[in-house]
């Protein structure tokens, strides 16, 4: 994940993520291999940016650079429609409100995502004092992100998806021989797992559900896929 900032003094590159769950399963199933979640922090760059942190009090430095894109396309514009939710976003950047914070329709969406305003994006204004670690969790939940987690002796592994994956997209995200071949899903909750000594044990004891590719992931689930390709 690629986060944009300006205005605060952090580190450019990529940072671990510290993250607490992931800790504590290597602590359990002492792994051969562990795999954390990176982050990447950029410097004044938005176009790559999957998400935006900038102080509160800076606010304005982001939003003026999409009300002059939004005007100098309003200069030119024939569509009425268009013009219509440009408008829209102009008085809501002039209250100085991003508009990743504003409610828009399926069709004000996709027309958005066209256009690529930068404060359609994930922004995070905070104070500036936060570590980059809290800035990083910021910006994973207001972009919406989650964490699954495969995890025994060999390797455990934090893997980013988008809230609301089912477990084809999760398995997909392992390998593609996964989806591929996919039959079925071991599911077990983080706090289930944790009381138990390894995958099978939440088995035998009733604690994992077996899952069809049209399962929704929730946060923190430690799975298992059975396929065959």
């Amino acid at each position: 994940m690629k986060i944009g900032f300006t205005g605060i003094d952090l580190p450019e590159g990529k940072i671990k993520y510290k993250d607490e769950n992931l800790i504590a399963l290597e602590e359990k199933d002492k792994p051969k291999k562990l795999t954390s979640f990176f982050a990447e922090f950029i410097r004044d760059e938005f176009i790559q940016s999957e998400a935006i942190i900038i102080p509160g009090s800076k606010i304005l430095d982001l939003l003026i650079i999409d009300i002059e894109k939004i005007e100098g396309r309003l200069a030119r514009l024939n569509d009425k429609k268009e013009e219509e939710l440009l408008l829209k976003c102009m008085e809501k950047l002039e209250q100085e409100i991003p508009l990743c914070d504003v409610e828009f329709n399926d069709e004000e969406e996709k027309l958005l995502k066209t256009i690529s305003p930068y404060s359609f994006k994930p922004v995070i204004k905070i104070e500036g004092s936060e570590d980059a670690n809290t800035i990083i969790s910021l910006a994973l939940e207001k972009a919406n992100y989650m964490f699954f987690y495969t995890s025994g002796p060999t390797e455990s592994h934090a893997w980013l998806i988008k809230k609301g994956s089912d477990i084809i997209t999760c398995a997909a995200k392992i390998h593609t021989d996964l989806a591929r071949g996919f039959i079925k899903g071991d599911v077990v909750s983080f706090e289930d797992y944790m009381k138990c000594h390894n995958f099978n044990e939440c088995k035998s004891k009733g604690l994992a559900k077996l899952v069809d590719r049209d399962y929704i992931i929730q946060p923190k689930e430690v799975i298992e896929i059975r396929f065959n390709v």
